[in-house]
């Protein structure tokens, strides 16, 4: 019994994940790219995220939301950590609808860092939040593999696939304009190229092109799905040790304490 579950065990980290083998199948093949939250000891990019931020900012919220992302995270250690100023700052360029204005009757105000990211101001643009979870591509119970473990979920992956897959070409279906893209499933899609590259410029000098801004975004809504990531492998890394150590003191102390059992010869006698 224990041989057959050690066989599937192997066999659950050697295959690759359902999803992954689909999107093989299909032709929409993923590129993995190597983020430094890949991994058990992964973790966010402090300059990344503030790039990836910006990218968001100047270009993908004239459609989409964060509608679950405080503006005060933004501040938090593990993340874009801006300086509490700058928070404020950021925060303050954006409105929020608050009800309790005018006599009740609500009307807009300066967002303040405790306010949430407005939502997307289009109805067919998903908010953005928790994107990189969604579309993972490692789900199921056939995601639990070794790939998933040192590759990430494959969720910023997809959407840096995405952004980097457009063709150029469209077609027109039921009054729609669509736009191919390889990685998408279907092959075509209704947002049309976000990006081409040098659409923004750092501060800091960072490469612009569309791959390094594809990724900077994508690492960025990957920690917007995930905040507490790094705290979360910390608390998993120090309970993977204590666990262990727990076992291997079960292990000599079992040992101990049948010794005389197994070993009956070694038993000490008393002497005479």
């Amino acid at each position: 019994m224990l041989k057959h579950l050690a066989t599937a065990a192997i066999l659950a980290l050697a295959l690759p994940s359902g999803a992954a083998l689909a999107a093989e199948e299909g032709g929409h093949h993923i590129e993995n790219v190597d983020f430094s939250f890949d991994g058990p000891f992964g973790s966010y990019d402090r300059n990344q995220l503030q790039r990836g931020l910006q990218v968001y900012t100047q270009v993908c919220s004239a459609c989409h939301g964060l509608q679950y992302l405080t503006y005060r995270a933004l501040g938090e250690e593990g993340g874009p950590d801006l300086p509490e100023d700058q928070v404020r700052a950021y925060a303050a360029g954006f409105e929020v609808f608050d009800q309790s204005l005018a006599d009740g009757a609500g009307d807009f105000r300066p967002a303040t860092p405790t306010d949430h990211f407005n939502k997307s101001s289009l109805a067919n643009a998903p908010d953005l939040t928790l994107m990189a979870k969604a579309r993972a591509g490692f789900h199921g119970p056939y995601g639990l593999g070794i790939n998933q473990f040192f590759k990430g979920i494959g969720g910023p992956e997809y959407i840096h696939a995405i952004l980097t897959s457009y063709t150029g070409e469209t077609r027109e279906q039921a009054g729609t304009t669509l736009y191919e893209n390889t990685a998408f499933p279907s092959g075509w899609i209704a947002m049309p190229q976000p990006l081409y590259g040098e659409d923004v410029e750092f501060a800091d000098g960072a490469p612009n092109d569309l791959d390094s801004i594809s990724t900077d975004v994508s690492a960025f809504l990957m920690w917007t799905a995930e905040p507490k990531l790094m705290a979360r492998k910390q608390a998993g890394f120090v309970g993977v040790m204590m666990l262990a150590l727990l076992a291997a003191l079960l292990y000599f102390t079992n040992k101990r304490i049948w010794a005389p059992v197994k070993h009956p010869e070694r038993r000490q006698t008393p002497a005479e």
